[in-house]
């Protein structure tokens, strides 16, 4: 009895567990979809191209295994690196991604 209670518990919840999973646009970050929205409205062959280019950023970052917020913070660990002068040492720690 205790079975089935667990089972018919988790068929009335199961719209939890997907509720951190990020937004999917087909078969892409939502994000992405954003320039389709725009390139609907404003139908140039520089909003197709940006569309592309968007759409292979995000395809591409989805292979390397980052969602596009982790990404910005890898970039931004990249681009300023572990030196941080406005902290005293005391207070410095090892920058880590756990996006």
């Amino acid at each position: 009895m205790s079975q089935a209670d667990d089972n018919l518990d988790e068929k009335i919840n199961w719209h939890w567990r997907n509720s951190m999973l990020p937004v999917r646009f087909f078969t892409f970050d939502a994000r992405a979809g954003i320039s389709f929205f725009v390139l609907l409205i404003y139908f140039r062959p520089i909003t197709l191209f940006l569309t592309f280019v968007s759409t292979f950023t995000f395809w591409f970052l989805e292979k390397r295994g980052l969602t596009f917020p982790s990404a910005i913070r890898a970039f931004r660990l990249w681009l300023v690196g572990q030196n941080r002068p406005a902290w005293i040492r005391l207070y410095h720690r090892k920058m880590v991604d756990y996006g």
